[in-house]
């Protein structure tokens, strides 16, 4: 699939970019020869924005963002690069400008919200003894386990980060919204959703972590985004 654009993966809060691993894999099955999943440090927003557009820059081509969670908001404001020629979202966070996720989860406040801990660093963690109900309910135990030992911690000050220019505004857009979705409210989806224009939404029976417990179908629709983008 030359004539594709670099799929470029972006994960969000509570783990790397390990969590792609079976879209990747599912990706690839499709035909899919360049694929690449950038590692946020998860330090602030304008942080992982950079890091994103290097990679942008690195792939040297067109390139479809895909951000799951709160990597939804950095591909809204690293999605603004020439080189970006669209914008999936994962049970993700599409902030308009002036928005911050924080901002968008206090309108209807997710089920695990309470299950969010900080450290005395300053690092906002899922409880880990709460991972599996909050983040991944539909894994199996032993898979949720790795997750939640593993998982990476924001500073939680970049909660709190708004959007200074939101790219789905002028960039064509996909969106799955996951309706069991402990983390991020199924009503927040369907709002940011919405307004996005969208040229499609999939909304799956799945946790947040959709990536995981979906990847067939998630993997599909970024397939089917990587032909229309490239049309």
């Amino acid at each position: 699939m030359s004539n594709q654009p670099t799929i470029l993966l972006v994960h969000g809060f509570w783990g790397g970019a390990a969590h792609w691993s079976k879209v990747i894999v599912e990706l690839a099955r499709r035909g899919h020869e360049s694929i690449r999943a950038v590692e946020l440090p998860l330090t602030s927003l304008a942080d992982d924005v950079e890091r994103t557009r290097k990679m942008i820059g690195q792939c040297g081509g067109p390139v479809l963002l895909v951000g799951h969670s709160y990597g939804g908001a950095v591909i809204t404001e690293a999605g603004n690069h020439a080189n970006v020629a669209g914008l999936v979202y994962i049970a993700a966070f599409a902030p308009d400008k002036g928005e911050s996720p924080g901002a968008i989860t206090q309108q209807c406040l997710p089920d695990a919200a309470a299950n969010l801990e900080p450290d005395s660093d300053g690092y906002l963690w899922i409880k880990p003894a709460k991972y599996h109900q909050s983040f991944c309910q539909d894994l199996a135990a032993d898979e949720a386990l790795v997750m939640a030992v593993t998982q990476k911690a924001p500073l939680a000050g970049t909660f709190g980060d708004p959007i200074t220019s939101a790219a789905w505004a002028t960039k064509p857009s996909w969106y799955q919204i996951s309706s069991e979705d402990r983390m991020i409210h199924p009503e927040n989806q369907k709002m940011m959703s919405a307004r996005l224009n969208a040229r499609k939404i999939v909304t799956l029976g799945a946790s947040h972590a959709s990536l995981a417990s979906r990847p067939v179908e998630v993997a599909a629709l970024i397939h089917e985004a990587a032909i229309d983008s490239a049309g």
